[in-house]
């Protein structure tokens, strides 16, 4: 019987003041308590987020379970890249060249369409796969054997730099983790002299998204990328004039005497001790950057199979030494690093834009990615680096099968396109996913971009699901509430 005492109480309240009711509620309390102990342990709870020394923030940690690949590199051409020159060969599009798409849409993104027509380049067989790749890119159509194409994937956006945003963080709002930012975060450095995640702008200047493809976001802000090229070093790392090394070394020295001090009397303020390593970290850098960046030293024949001495060319020649740049960061331990091919939109003059002019624009644009591109990655496989380095070449959306009406160029297409990957974990020679005839909409085992990503993060070693951070009462993650990874291009 209830006390009459107790009589305002709910009814809920009123069964706390039951013993028997209070005792089976503590025995399933505590058994809740051990479940999600247990869980934790196993590593089986969301918001696994890694334990970080805030005074070693670029320690190695260990990822969720053993991974295929150490480290990434992600070539990125800006302005998207039309599927349809390049990787996804659609002879119903040779045929029906001039005529008007039954059905398709009178107004795309910029305007209205015009009629469909045909790839601008001539595809031929490679390999032994035998898969149909464009001329326009015959140094990279010679690894077509050692990639994995997915030719299915989808985007949020038709819109530059929501689209990078969404290839690079996740999302398409601004402020939020780049994937690099995310992999260092989970895994830290190999290399404590060099940055854990490097990018790598183009020559002729940064992407639409600018610093978002390598920013922090939310995260904290030691997991940014260091953005520097072969031509535009790390900016402030030599000492100032009149300063010799010698007395630079030794004011280091004593600023690090002084931070340790200073540290020791303020133990586990996290924030002191993670500016102190990021110092620490730039001081190292004043020594390892310059030496990385100095190219004087590769051999004359590795110079001459990227493209880095052509003379005639020099935003290729450009590129080039970027591609040597990414490298040797990757021989020297560094996480992540993301080479960017193409910058800004400027009517496709400075990126893979190619709404008025494809033809004539992809001409200048393949002659400056194709060969060091695919130099890069058969040096990579030439020195056993492909063992442990996935590569990952993307754009961030596609192109349609129609010219535009009055223009020589394709429109913005995020509903089917193509990226692909070689190297550590990935199955060689292998196409997956289809998009339509026309190869205007992805019509078979569809990927939306998260997929991509948590097929990335998978081969580190790292659960898409368990990889979050908690900010403003969300446990985010790369891939948002979505992502599956695409199992079918895993070694």
């Amino acid at each position: 019987m209830i006390d009459h005492q107790a009589e305002h109480l709910s009814l809920g309240g009123r069964g706390f003041l039951n013993r028997r009711a209070f005792l089976g509620n503590n025995a399933t309390a505590l058994s809740s308590i051990a479940l999600t102990s247990l869980l934790g342990q196993e590593g089986l709870l969301a918001g696994d987020r890694p334990v970080i020394d805030p005074s070693q923030p670029y320690a190695p940690r260990v990822p969720h379970f053993a991974p295929k690949a150490k480290k990434v590199l992600v070539i990125f051409c800006a302005g998207a890249v039309s599927q349809l020159e390049t990787w996804d060969y659609k002879p119903e599009l040779i045929k029906q060249d001039g005529k008007p798409l039954e059905g398709g849409p009178a107004v795309t993104f910029q305007g209205p369409a015009g009629n469909l027509a045909r790839p601008q380049y001539e595809f031929r067989p490679r390999g032994q796969t035998g898969k149909m790749v464009s001329d326009m890119i015959p140094h990279l159509a010679e690894l077509t054997d050692d990639i994995a194409f997915i030719h299915s994937l989808t985007s949020k956006s038709n819109t530059h730099g929501p689209a990078e945003n969404f290839l690079s963080t996740g999302f398409v709002q601004d402020g939020f983790p780049s994937m690099g930012g995310w992999a260092s975060y989970a895994l830290g450095s190999e290399n404590q002299n060099l940055p854990a995640f490097v990018s790598i702008p183009d020559p002729r200047g940064v992407p639409q998204a600018s610093v978002n493809n390598w920013g922090p976001g939310f995260l904290p802000a030691e997991f940014q990328g260091t953005p520097f090229s072969a031509s535009k070093p790390v900016r402030h790392l030599k000492s100032p004039l009149g300063v010799s090394p010698e007395n630079d070394r030794a004011a280091r020295s004593l600023l690090q005497r002084m931070n340790a001090r200073h540290l020791k009397q303020h133990p586990g303020d996290g924030q002191l001790a993670a500016r102190i390593a990021s110092y620490e970290l730039a001081a190292r850098m004043q020594l390892s950057v310059p030496e990385i960046s100095d190219l004087s030293t590769e051999p004359a024949h590795i110079m001459k199979s990227y493209g880095a001495d052509d003379d005639a060319n020099p935003t290729k020649a450009g590129f080039a030494k970027n591609c040597i740049l990414a490298r040797r960061l990757l021989e020297n331990g560094v996480r992540f690093v993301q080479l960017f091919n193409g910058a800004y939109a400027s009517g496709g003059k400075l990126n893979w834009d190619g709404h008025s002019d494809l033809k004539g624009q992809y001409d200048v644009h393949s002659e400056i990615l194709d060969q060091p591109a695919a130099a890069l990655i058969k040096d990579l496989k030439a020195r056993g680096l492909l063992e442990d380095t996935l590569v990952v070449w993307c754009t961030e959306f596609g192109r349609m099968p129609m010219f535009q009406k009055g223009a020589q160029g394709r429109d913005h297409n995020p509903d089917g396109f193509t990226c692909w990957m070689t190297g550590a974990g990935v199955k060689p020679g292998v196409s997956h996913g289809l998009t339509d005839e026309l190869g205007r909409k992805a019509v078979e085992d569809i990927h939306p971009l998260y997929d991509f990503n948590a097929t990335i993060l998978h081969l580190l070693g790292l659960d898409h699901e368990r990889l979050t951070f908690y900010h403003n009462g969300i446990e985010r993650r790369l891939t948002n509430v979505e992502g599956n990874v695409i199992k079918e291009v895993l070694a």
